[in-house]
């Protein structure tokens, strides 16, 4: 059975949603009909009501996951525990992007024993960026803060990371990434430094001191007001991770989006999340393939300019890459001593490589388009 719910009604702005028991809806009020048919959302035991018989609902947690059920149920616990003054109204929306292990399973876990608290969502169309829209679409908050499904969070985060955002001088802020305790990078790994490639593994660390940003924040830990997507759009879904591949950068994008158009960004150092690092992530190949991909979402995201004399201008610079940038990154690769920085010019090659397919991918389609 559908259950279908004004949008005043959905996002809890000025009127008290009727307390539901377990219920699955699809929505079809959407202008998108197809996305709206492929989503799902499971609610139970919510209740919405105060003094004045309405409540506005200030913050959603958006959290997307995509067949990590392991991870995932350590991750919601710990926002779970999250302390916040009693007049902030919260909630966590957890978008399921096509998983097939237990997902589904583990947050109706938490829908049962936090009543009003999480929400499931299910979004079909695959890719990190197809999900998180689909939960800025869906939630009811007026700042909505994205984690990642195998974190951990401090549970001073979510105060800290938003309450900055009340007002209307800040767009957004990002808060800290910090690895696990007790991590030891091994001997051809620097996680900062000239050749530090702490980022690969999550690490966002820019010192103790809150400050306006002048780069993105991660994706794992950050934070807009809602009218920052409305103004700007949401995050490009040719971008970002879909299923298992390592292509990247629709998070940092957004926030360059909103760096070029002068809005502030603000850095939240006491807004913490614990990133794990897995034994596949430390993986030579798995740097190597995450640069590569990077290297590719990069030229995707810059597009491309006019032809130059009727050829389309990648051509150009991939002559150009090859021919300098990737041939200096591959000589210092070979004549480097130490470990740390012989493998980051490795990756730099990889990095080069990824623009350079992404490149000529690009030209290509260009010269067919122009063949039609």
């Amino acid at each position: 059975m559908t259950h279908a719910l004004p949008d005043a009604c959905r996002r809890s702005r000025g009127c008290a949603r009727p307390r539901l028991s377990a219920t699955s809806r699809k929505h079809t009020g959407s202008s998108d009909a197809m996305a709206a048919s492929n989503r799902t959302v499971i609610e139970l035991g919510w209740s919405l009501g105060c003094f004045c018989g309405c409540l506005i609902m200030n913050i959603t947690v958006i959290l997307c996951t995509y067949n990590r059920s392991a991870s995932l149920g350590r991750a919601l616990e710990s926002v779970a525990a999250s302390e916040l003054p009693n007049s902030v109204e919260w909630e966590v929306l957890v978008v399921d992007n096509n998983s097939s292990d237990g997902t589904r399973e583990v947050v109706e876990e938490f829908c049962r024993r936090h009543p009003g608290r999480f929400r499931y969502l299910f979004e079909s169309r695959q890719g990190l960026s197809q999900a998180r829209n689909a939960g800025i679409r869906e939630a009811r908050g007026d700042i909505l803060a994205f984690i990642d499904d195998d974190v951990t969070v401090d549970r001073h985060w979510l105060q800290n990371l938003t309450r900055s955002l009340e007002t209307g001088e800040w767009a957004g802020a990002g808060g800290r990434i910090l690895l696990e305790p007790g991590f030891s990078p091994p001997s051809w790994l620097a996680l900062d430094g000239p050749y530090g490639m702490g980022g690969v593994l999550g690490l966002f660390d820019r010192g103790e001191k809150s400050r306006e940003l002048d780069w993105a924040p991660f994706g794992s830990n950050m934070a807009f007001r809602r009218s920052m997507f409305e103004k700007y759009g949401e995050f490009r879904t040719d971008l970002g991770r879909c299923g298992d591949r390592l292509m990247s950068g629709e998070d940092m994008e957004f926030g360059r989006r909103l760096v070029y158009a002068k809005e502030h960004l603000r850095y939240e150092p006491s807004a913490v999340v614990y990133h794990p690092v897995t034994e596949y992530r430390l993986r030579k190949v798995y740097f190597l393939t995450w640069y590569f991909n990077f290297g590719r979402s990069q030229v995707r995201e810059n597009g491309h300019g006019p032809n130059i004399w009727g050829i389309p201008r990648p051509y150009f610079s991939i002559v150009r890459k090859g021919t300098t940038s990737m041939a200096i990154f591959a000589l210092r690769w070979l004549l480097a001593l130490k470990p740390q920085q012989r493998f980051f010019y490795k990756v730099m090659v990889w990095w080069q490589a990824g623009q350079i397919v992404e490149m000529y991918r690009l030209a290509g389609a260009r010269a067919k388009q122009q063949n039609k």
